[in-house]
């Protein structure tokens, strides 16, 4: 059925179809005014309208960069004791305070004759403080867990004890010397 609808459609238009030869250059001619309109059409956008490509790119890359560097500012804050409470707050204090006198008075005893006793025991101090450290991570990570608190304090414990165990030997060494001196006499 469908056929013969479209037999008959071909039928009736028979000699309505345009079966002319083109003349001579049509080819070309057709290019022509191909071409002639497409720079009028890119003419009158160019006119009508104004770009934003360019500045979409722009706006896309701002907001990509303040979403990086939000992201990257939001990263969690190391704590230390004395973000646990007031009370370790004040505890962190006087173990740092303590800690600074001690070694200013370590380094005031300085001389040839102490010096090796008291660079081992800055080094001893230095390796604390990196332990001190690692613990501050472990404290964030751990959202302040009692075990990783009383290992903070026993690292500040263990620092003071090193300072005083090296002052006292530093007096035993100049009471040695002073005492050596004396029997020279």
């Amino acid at each position: 059925m469908k056929k013969d609808n479209l037999e008959s459609l071909f039928d009736n238009l028979k000699d309505q179809f345009d079966v002319e030869t083109p003349q001579n250059n049509h080819e070309q001619r057709f290019l022509e005014k191909l071409k002639a309109n497409d720079t009028t059409s890119t003419e009158i956008k160019k006119q009508s309208g104004f770009n934003w490509k360019p500045y979409l790119a722009i706006a896309a890359t701002i907001v990509i960069c303040f979403g990086l560097f939000t992201t990257l500012q939001q990263q969690p804050e190391e704590f230390d004791l004395a973000s646990v409470s007031p009370k370790m707050s004040e505890t962190q204090n006087f173990f740092t305070v303590t800690i600074e006198n001690e070694l200013k008075k370590l380094n005031k005893e300085r001389s040839p004759l102490t010096e090796q006793i008291i660079s081992d025991a800055l080094i001893q101090i230095q390796l604390l403080e990196t332990d001190y450290q690692k613990l501050k991570t472990d404290l964030t990570e751990s959202g302040k867990n009692q075990r990783v608190i009383y290992a903070m304090i026993s690292n500040f414990q263990t620092r003071i004890d090193i300072l005083n165990t090296v002052l006292e030997q530093i007096e035993t060494v100049k009471q040695f010397k002073s005492n050596s001196n004396e029997n020279i006499l």
